[in-house]
Formats: C-alpha cells, sequence, structure tokens
C-alpha cells in the first residue's frame, strides 16, 4: 500500500458527542457571554424572562395599621411610566433584569436632588466598577463609573447570587460547562452544514501517485469541503474514499440538542414548551412562580433598599403586579374578578378601575344576604337575612334566639305580620265566646 494511506489515517478520528463533551472539560474552554447568546435555547429563556418582567408593573404602598393603601409617586412614574432617561421603562426594565442574569448586575444611577427624584439612568455593567474596603465585616465599598466615583446609595443595584449586595454571579459564569457544551454541539453541527453534509475520510490508493495527482486531489475535497456549490470530484482507477466520521444521525446531534435545551432551562426554572409553545396553564403557572417570581423579588428588593428614604422603610414598601400577566386572556381575568366579587373581597368600582374604565358612584359596600356578621372579640353573630343576633361565648346574653331582643332590635316585617295575625286570632276567640254567653 501507498504510505499516503497511513498519514491521513494517523489524522482521521471519529467524532462523538461525548468526545465533544470531555473535550470540552479537558480543554477547560469557557464561552463568553456573546457566545454563549448563540445557543438558541439560552438566548430564548434570557428574552422571555426579560420580556416578561418588563411589563409588570411596580407600585408603591403604604403600610398604616392594619391597612394597606396604594400611593401614587413620581418614584413609581420612573419605574413604570418615563425614566427621563432615554430608555423607556420597559427597556429600562429589561436592560437592568438581562445584566442582573448574564453579568454582575444591573445597575442604574438615581438622580436626585435632596429627597426629590429626578430621573432613573441606567449605567451597562461592563462599565461599572468597584473600590472594595478590606474589612470582611462592616463591608464597605464605592462605585466608579468612567473613573468617576460614587456612594453605593447613589445606585440601584440588582444582582443574583450575590454576596456582598453590589456585586453578583451571572448564569454564564456559573453554569459554563453546559453552555459551553451547548455551543461546542452548535458550532460542531455548523461545521456539518458548511460541508453540505459531506463527510470526512481518507483516500487509498492501489497504486502510486505523482505529487501532481496528490495535489490535484486536495484542492479537488477543499473546493468540495468549502463551499455549498455542486462540485465533482473524479477519482482515478484504484483510489478509493472511505469515512472516518459517523454521520450527524448516527451522533444523535438533534437528541443532544433537545437534551441541552432541556438542562438549559433547568438553570432558569423554566418548563421548556414556555418556549417550544403548546404550554399548559399548570407549566404557565410554573414559569411565573419558579421563574419570573425569584427575578421580581430581586429586583423589588432592590428598589426598596435603594429608592426608599430612611424615615420610609418602616411603613412604605414597593411591589410588583402579576395581574398585568393576565391581560392577554380575558377569560381568566374575568373568572378571577368573578371569584372576588363573589367572595366579596373586590367591589365593582374596583374592578372597574382594574380595567381602566370610567368609574360609577356605588356608594354602598355590598354584601350577600346569606353571609353571617361575627365579631371575635364580643362573640356577637348576627344574621341579616333573619334579623337576629346570638353569641357564641355567652348563649344567655340573648335568650330570645332564635328571637333577639325586641327591645335592643327593630321587629323584621314579618314579625310584624304575625303579630297582626295572632290579634286577629285572639278576637274572633273573643266574639265566639260573647256570642256563647248571649244564647245562654
Amino acid at each position: 500500500m501507498w504510505p499516503f494511506k497511513k498519514k491521513v489515517e494517523e489524522r482521521a478520528d471519529t467524532v462523538t458527542f461525548e468526545e465533544l463533551f470531555l473535550q470540552a472539560i479537558l480543554n477547560k474552554r469557557t464561552v463568553s457571554l456573546q457566545e454563549a447568546m448563540e445557543v438558541p435555547t439560552f438566548a430564548g429563556c434570557i428574552n422571555k424572562i426579560c420580556d416578561t418582567v418588563s411589563i409588570i408593573p411596580i407600585k408603591l404602598y403604604k403600610r398604616t395599621g392594619e391597612n394597606v393603601e396604594e400611593i401614587e409617586d413620581d418614584r413609581v412614574k420612573l419605574l413604570n411610566s418615563d425614566t427621563r432617561d432615554t430608555l423607556t421603562a420597559a427597556d429600562f426594565k429589561k436592560a437592568i433584569t438581562y445584566d442582573m442574569l448574564t453579568n454582575k448586575g444591573g445597575y442604574a444611577f438615581i438622580n436626585k436632588r435632596a429627597n426629590k427624584f429626578i430621573s432613573l439612568n441606567y449605567v451597562e455593567a461592563d462599565k461599572v466598577g468597584f473600590l472594595e474596603g478590606v474589612d470582611s465585616i462592616f463591608k464597605d465599598y464605592k462605585i466608579t463609573v468612567d473613573g468617576k466615583e460614587y456612594e453605593g446609595y447613589q445606585f440601584l443595584k440588582a444582582c443574583r447570587r450575590t454576596k456582598n449586595g453590589y456585586k453578583g454571579k451571572s448564569i454564564v459564569d456559573e453554569c459554563n460547562l453546559l453552555l459551553t457544551v451547548a455551543y461546542v454541539a452548535l458550532k460542531f453541527e455548523g461545521k456539518l452544514v458548511n460541508r453540505g453534509g459531506n463527510k470526512k475520510g481518507f483516500l487509498e490508493s492501489e497504486h502510486k501517485i505523482d505529487k501532481d495527482a496528490i495535489q490535484e486531489l486536495k484542492d479537488g475535497f477543499n473546493k468540495l469541503y468549502s463551499d455549498d456549490n455542486e462540485n465533482a470530484i473524479v477519482l482515478n482507477n484504484g483510489v478509493k474514499f472511505h469515512e472516518s466520521s459517523n454521520s450527524s444521525v448516527e451522533l444523535q446531534l438533534n437528541e443532544n440538542k433537545k437534551a441541552n435545551a432541556i438542562e438549559i432551562c433547568k438553570l432558569f426554572g423554566m418548563p421548556p414548551e414556555i418556549l417550544s409553545g403548546g404550554a399548559t396553564e399548570e407549566q404557565k403557572k410554573q414559569f411565573i412562580q419558579y421563574c419570573i417570581i425569584p427575578v421580581l423579588e430581586i429586583l423589588v428588593e432592590s428598589i426598596n433598599r435603594d429608592m426608599l428614604l430612611e424615615k420610609e422603610k418602616k411603613n412604605y414598601f414597593f411591589d410588583y403586579d402579576v395581574s398585568e400577566l393576565t391581560k392577554a386572556d380575558i377569560k381568566t381575568r374575568y373568572e378571577a374578578y368573578a371569584i372576588g366579587y363573589k367572595n366579596r373581597f373586590l367591589q365593582i368600582p374596583e374592578i372597574r378601575a382594574m380595567e381602566n374604565m370610567p368609574s360609577i358612584d356605588i356608594p354602598y359596600f355590598m354584601l350577600s344576604m346569606n353571609d353571617v356578621l361575627y365579631d371575635p372579640d364580643s362573640g356577637d353573630i348576627f344574621m341579616p337575612n333573619m334579623n337576629q343576633f346570638a353569641n357564641v361565648k355567652d348563649p344567655s346574653k340573648y335568650p330570645q334566639t332564635g328571637g333577639q331582643n325586641s327591645q335592643d332590635v327593630t321587629p323584621a316585617a314579618g314579625d310584624d305580620i304575625e303579630d297582626e295575625n295572632k290579634s286577629d286570632i285572639d278576637k274572633n276567640e273573643e266574639d265566639k265566646e260573647d256570642e256563647s254567653n248571649d244564647k245562654s
């Protein structure tokens, strides 16, 4: 045999997905954020989370005793309508969330004069640096942007996996190996596509081939693998081509892509059906509960820390309103209103306000007649449909129940009718008695 065969056989290799995985481990290759975003499932999860968070309003509330009321404030307008920066409120929340997940954190400069909030200015995470103190207990730091120093309280800081409150760890750094495997597999598949599906291999010749023929074969194969044009190679008599790698079907690239996609979705707590479509109602609830709510909690707690004045932190708090997510599903939304109204913790004016409908003047708080009103302090029970009182702690308090104290409670209309009927019966008995006496 001609020595060319042995030389090519030494370079030929059979690549499997398992070897790609091992190669990623042994070579300690890491992917950058830009490379990770080329993986469709990873980019899809990031974009889905950012888009969802961007449409959820953040509201300010005041707690007074047991009552909680919503407060209109300049800060609410900055977070939900106009940041008074170049970004809209939706773009602002999207950018902060994106940096929170993929970088050391999401940052924005809180521009205010005295206690008046002027604007929220988003700052790219890559442009934010830190001057850190040396004390591990009483942590201190300053933030640097473009060479200028700022105090930490001047910035909104939303970080995941943080251990100091101002710098976190991104998903890319935390799960780089999985993203590396997915990226390497994607690049490998891309190479197969670029070759038009042509397989690697080596040539075997039964006869010795001169240098010109070898170069001609090399040029022909380079042209065949370099583009997707209809190229052809003619092998002379005695030259045979042998495959040296498995096909894409044998490598099970599609199955491995699906497995990688599921594993990446697990990083975010997202059901894969959210991206692929056809998610059930239960899977949508899981998406909100395990994927969106944790991100919102980080964002809202950061806003409470950085955008509330010290004197406000006792009674004021920011919170998110996930009811915005049901706006696209009118049936679900109206069923929720119906349940709230039926159980009387929602009233018609409140429901109309949630739907941005004109208010109507209904001065009464509507209750159902079959409800029983209970006072836990005194033990009194009032039954509106019977107009009666009772007491669960001291039954003797209302001895006429089921008849009530007529001195304290105005008789119902039914009681008046009963009394009139009783008077008529007594009168008839007296008339009969008088008639009997007259006959005697």
